[in-house]
């Protein structure tokens, strides 16, 4: 990135963090279901995804939600058809409160 472009993202992570989201993630509600005492239990809870395949982007990306001071975690998918595929997961609720501040619905 050039440094002027640096300087954008820099002063405005918000929005760049909306078009990233907007354009390559996603708002889903996670459904999971655990054994808990012989019973089981089911819970289901918002996140985020962003997914891309270059490393800059995901490390732009991700400097910007380390500025606004929102949690995340990454992984790679090694399945089709996303193979090789950065996921970058937003998923603790005060995080999660934080994003739908600025996000916004996608259209």
């Amino acid at each position: 990135m050039a440094e002027w472009q640096q300087e954008v993202v820099d002063a405005h992570p918000e929005a760049f963090v909306r078009g990233l989201i907007h354009s390559d993630g996603c708002r889903i509600t996670n459904r999971v279901r655990r054994m808990v005492q012989g019973e089981w239990k089911y819970y289901d809870y918002p996140r985020y995804h962003f997914t891309n395949v270059s490393t800059d982007i995901i490390g732009i990306f991700t400097a910007a939600l380390d500025r606004l001071g929102i949690a995340w975690k990454s992984h790679v998918n090694k399945k089709p058809p996303h193979r090789d595929a950065h996921i970058v997961s937003i998923s603790r609720k005060a995080a999660v409160t934080r994003m739908d501040s600025f996000v916004g619905p996608k259209y």
